[in-house]
């Protein structure tokens, strides 16, 4: 803390269990000054939920350029101020960016109260790569800036996350597979909540899963690298494609036929798992 300064502090929240908040965020929002937050009506729950009487303030897109200066100069004031997202770690695709380059520029501390996050925990449970990956946040809304910023990011080395609303995850997958072709792929939704699912397997498998279930909830899209799908798909995903394909009534022998071209592994290698799997049950 510099002295006559105020901190700003960066705290996450959850994005589902209220149970993910952690004591020191907790302690945070009781003794700042000033809580910040990008949607008051969905923190004043949680305030609610946890007994917390704190002067709370809107900070969000719409009014970022005129709260900014505001925020700025309480904290040069030597108030202390709790910044907080609409839910996950604040500063990461949302308007909170803005505001710790403000307090950076003036030399006001800040300090990340880590938590829960999304991007994150859709990366660890997706069995796809995670020692180098990319977050992309949102792609544009317009499709015309969709594609563009598809190809610029196409052959990036690593694993890819972007976030996506219901309403859109479908158009934007098609999308993905259009420019980058069919490569693996997790959906993660309604992460540390009752309906948390992940569906794994590759883009064209997920627009099928999506096209049968009507999506629900905010998305954690996590996309394998550029390389051929099988060589990163977990070893589940090819058996639960021919699965998908026999439970619509295609043979078995077909479907391991049409899943071993798609995934460019020996159609004996997928039935020896298949028959090993089954003997299992």
């Amino acid at each position: 803390m510099i002295e006559g300064k105020g901190t700003l502090y960066l705290c996450a929240t959850p994005i589902g269990n209220l149970e993910d908040l952690t004591p020191r965020a907790l302690r945070m929002l009781k003794e700042a000054d000033i809580i910040a937050a990008e949607d008051t009506r969905h923190t004043r729950q949680l305030m609610t939920h946890f007994d917390l009487h704190g002067h709370l303030i809107s900070y969000h897109e719409h009014n970022k350029e005129k709260q900014g200066p505001l925020l700025i100069q309480r904290l040069l004031a030597g108030e202390n101020i709790a910044l907080v997202s609409d839910a996950g770690f604040p500063g990461i695709a949302d308007p909170g960016e803005l505001l710790v380059r403000q307090a950076i520029a003036e030399d006001i501390t800040v300090v990340p109260v880590p938590g829960a996050n999304a991007a994150l925990s859709g990366l660890v449970a997706s069995g796809l790569p995670s020692s180098t990956f990319f977050f992309g946040g949102f792609l544009p809304k317009s499709k015309k800036n969709r594609r563009l910023q598809l190809d610029e990011w196409q052959n990036i080395p690593g694993t890819i996350i972007f976030y996506e609303a219901p309403h859109r995850i479908k158009v934007v997958l098609q999308d993905i597979l259009t420019a980058w072709g069919n490569r693996a792929v997790v959906l993660a939704r309604e992460i540390t909540k009752m309906h948390e699912e992940f569906f794994r397997g590759d883009i064209s498998s997920a627009l099928e899963h999506l096209a049968e279930k009507e999506p629900r909830g905010e998305f954690v899209i996590i996309l394998g690298a550029g390389e051929k799908v099988a060589e990163i798909l977990p070893q589940t995903a090819p058996l639960d494609k021919v699965r998908m394909l026999m439970a619509k009534g295609t043979q078995k022998k077909e479907a391991l036929a049409a899943v071993a071209k798609e995934y460019k592994i020996p159609k004996r290698e997928l039935y020896n798992k298949l028959i090993l799997e089954e003997e299992g049950e």
